[in-house]
């Protein structure tokens, strides 16, 4: 299974998967080089090497590629790409018939006239090209979104001058010829004979045959007689009913004789739907190769039943595995067709009987070289006179209907009464995504057809987009996000945002927002998670607060007590606050903590001793040093700067260096530095006044340890 991203031949990149059938898989891919969405047929890899599937698949391509009509799904390309065997072929967005039945239940009389109108257009150019379909049915037909009908999946497909018969009985059971089920020769009229079905579906909502397996129904092709679609409805206008039963009668010669003559009949239909002239000939002398019927069972049973056809999955060219296997026959029914079988022959044997001696035994006076003729399969007398199909009624007058697509429903009625003042016109709504409100989608019939002047015209005409509603993205991915809400044709637009909850780079909300209707086109603002937001704040001032107040102060600012240390001090009573180890004004982040020293009050002396000139009897210096081995120059590039060093100890800031300073200054030391205590001392450095920091922004920081010195 090919998935979205990958590249076939380094030029079709995979969109979406569309379907599967029984040999291959139909994908929805973009053509790099032309710019264009195709559809991509690639046979399955468990059939790649079998050589019989691979001369199946490119036979499919070779019947199709040569054919080129409005009504037929065109193929673009053939190839192969690792053992990947595919068929490019044009991407139809649409509905299978199948489907479009299945949603109405069944078509009224014009909409399914018009629609096998053109299915025997593209019949009709197939058979031109000598391009038997052999499994025309509602699964591979697909209506486009401008009304066009194509008609898609040749993968049976043969060329109608082979001479062979087929060994298999192709095609799905429901829609076969009987000569088909047989799995004897087929040829153009097997493909009318399938339209005619899927014409009495379209009209009825229901198959002509249906049984309990497979071998019932293609038993039923074969014998049984389909229940008139009048029966079934009788405002079903006396002409249809007779076309289909003209296309499904059992005897190829009977049908009608090529998709033209369909056509014709067809159209008839519309301009004279109650009129009798569909003429269904009693009997004509069968020129398809002789088939006996007593074998008809057998081949059924012994028949490999496959199929690989495609149907629409939301608006594109896609598989229907719909087709079914032939079932076994049980036992009961062969015993049955044994019998019949054995009745068969012995009754053959007194008819080649009563023909030697009807005609061969009296003509014993003839010429010796004369030969006799035997006839093995006799001709049935016809019950009546043969009638041949009539040819086009040259009475009827027509008009070319005008090309309207696209134009004001006005402008559009103006140009058809240009070309026939009394048309009837009924105008149709239908929602559209690329026609204008009020003009012309499509219309039966199209543009340049020869159409009967009473006739009916249909135009639709838009109404605009359909409003659906905007598909639920909440905490999907961009990717995920963006993917889906150009499956509905809309536009999305991202917008990135701060937010607590939702993770990063995952979806927020929406504008118009989640359960809002929404038309293609339409554009979205899609708001996509970028994680918290990181807000700054002043560290407020804690020297000589209590405990209490800091953390107060703390939390007002958003910021979070730290270590508390306690230390002896001379100048802030015991439970003050005499160090921060942020300094007071600093923008630091949000949540960051404050680390802090608490004063224990003075330090306590001891003044017992032997007296005078002894230690712990005179007065005390604290004393530091500092050396900073960091060159600041080689981050600033300077040579030369005004460098201050500025100290900070029990919350009082003391300049201990103010030089102009080069770079062979450093190591910088400072010596005898003179402290308030014997507490820390913390040094920042200012280059032409700004704060040295390192490469994350923060202030570089020194730590100046205090000696007692005593006086």
């Amino acid at each position: 299974m090919l998935k979205p991203g990958m590249f076939i031949s380094d030029r079709y990149e995979i969109i979406d998967s569309v379907g599967s059938g029984g040999m291959a898989d139909v994908y929805k891919a973009k053509d790099e080089r032309l710019n264009r969405f195709v559809a991509i047929k690639v046979l399955k890899p468990e059939y790649s090497s079998d050589k019989s599937f691979v001369n199946k698949f490119r036979g499919e391509a070779q019947s199709a590629a040569g054919l080129s009509h409005p009504n037929i799904v065109n193929v673009y390309d053939v190839g192969d790409d690792g053992g990947l065997h595919y068929i490019v072929m044009e991407l139809v967005e649409g509905i299978t018939l199948k489907r479009f039945i299945e949603r109405k239940g069944k078509l009224e009389v014009k909409e399914a006239v018009g629609i096998s109108i053109q299915i025997a257009q593209g019949m009709e150019a197939a058979h031109d090209n000598h391009i038997i379909h052999r499994d025309i049915k509602p699964q591979n037909i697909i209506i486009s979104r401008d009304g066009k009908v194509k008609v898609t999946d040749f993968g049976i497909a043969k060329a109608s001058n082979s001479n062979t018969v087929t060994s298999n009985a192709m095609g799905s059971v429901h829609y076969l010829s009987p000569e088909q089920a047989r799995g004897g020769y087929s040829d153009e009229k097997s493909d009318i004979y399938s339209l005619g079905v899927t014409l009495y579906e379209m009209l009825s909502g229901k198959v002509p045959f249906a049984g309990d397996n497979t071998v019932s129904v293609a038993m039923l092709h074969i014998q049984g007689e389909a229940v008139p679609l009048r029966e079934l409805d009788g405002n079903i206008p006396l002409s249809v009913d007779k076309i289909v039963q003209k296309c499904m009668q059992k005897r190829p010669e009977r049908r009608y004789h090529s998709a033209s003559d369909l056509i014709i009949d067809l159209k008839r239909a519309l301009a004279n739907p109650d009129g009798d002239f569909v003429q269904i000939p009693a009997f004509v002398a069968n020129d398809s190769p002789t088939i006996n019927i007593s074998d008809d069972l057998g081949k059924i049973k012994n028949t490999a039943y496959f199929g690989d056809n495609y149907h629409n999955s939301r608006n594109n060219n896609v598989v229907d595995d719909d087709d079914e296997e032939l079932d076994t026959v049980d036992s009961k029914l062969e015993k049955v067709f044994s019998v019949l079988t054995i009745i068969a022959i012995v009754i053959l044997a007194l008819v080649i009987i009563f023909v030697v001696i009807r005609f061969v035994l009296p003509k014993t006076d003839q010429k010796p070289d004369d030969d006799p003729i035997v006839t093995m399969t006799p001709t049935p007398e016809p019950t009546e006179e043969p009638t041949p199909t009539p040819e086009p009624d040259p009475s009827i007058e027509t008009y070319t209907f005008p090309n309207v697509i696209g134009h004001k429903l006005d402008d559009a009625i103006r140009a058809i009464n240009a070309k026939n003042p009394n048309a009837l016109i009924n105008p149709i709504e239908d929602y559209s995504n690329e026609t204008a409100v009020g003009n012309v989608i499509r219309s039966y019939p199209l543009e340049n057809t020869d159409y009967p002047v009473d006739a009916e015209v249909v135009l639709y005409v838009s109404i605009g987009p359909k409003s659906d509603v905007i598909p639920y993205v909440y905490g999907n991915t961009w990717e995920q996000a963006e993917q889906k809400l150009k499956e509905y044709e809309l536009i999305p637009v991202r917008e990135d945002m701060f937010n607590n909850e939702i993770a990063v780079g995952s979806v927020i909300a929406t504008d118009p927002p989640k359960e809002s209707m929404v038309k293609p086109g339409d554009t979205v603002k899609v708001y996509v998670s970028k994680g918290p937001e990181i807000v700054q704040t002043a560290v407020p001032n804690l020297i000589g607060k209590t405990v209490a107040q800091a953390e107060g102060l703390l939390n007002d600012a958003g910021l979070v007590m730290g270590q508390v240390s306690n230390e002896s001090s001379e100048t802030y009573p015991e439970g003050q606050i005499t160090y921060q180890d942020t300094t007071a004004g600093e923008l630091v982040d949000k949540g960051s903590k404050i680390n802090i020293t608490v004063s224990t009050g003075p330090e306590t002396i001891d003044t017992s001793g032997p007296g005078p000139g002894t230690p712990g009897t005179g007065n005390y210096r604290y004393v530091g040093n500092l050396t900073i081995e960091i060159n600041p120059f080689d981050y600033t590039g300077d040579g030369e700067a005004e460098i201050i060093l500025e100290m900070e100890q029990n919350g009082y800031g003391t300049e201990i260096y103010n030089e102009m300073t080069s770079v062979a200054h450093f190591p910088l030391t400072v010596r005898n530095i003179e402290g308030e205590s014997a507490s820390i001392g913390v040094v920042r450095m200012y280059i032409d006044g700004e704060i040295f920091r390192d490469e994350a922004g923060d202030p570089y920081v020194w730590v100046v340890e205090f000696e007692t010195v005593e006086e």
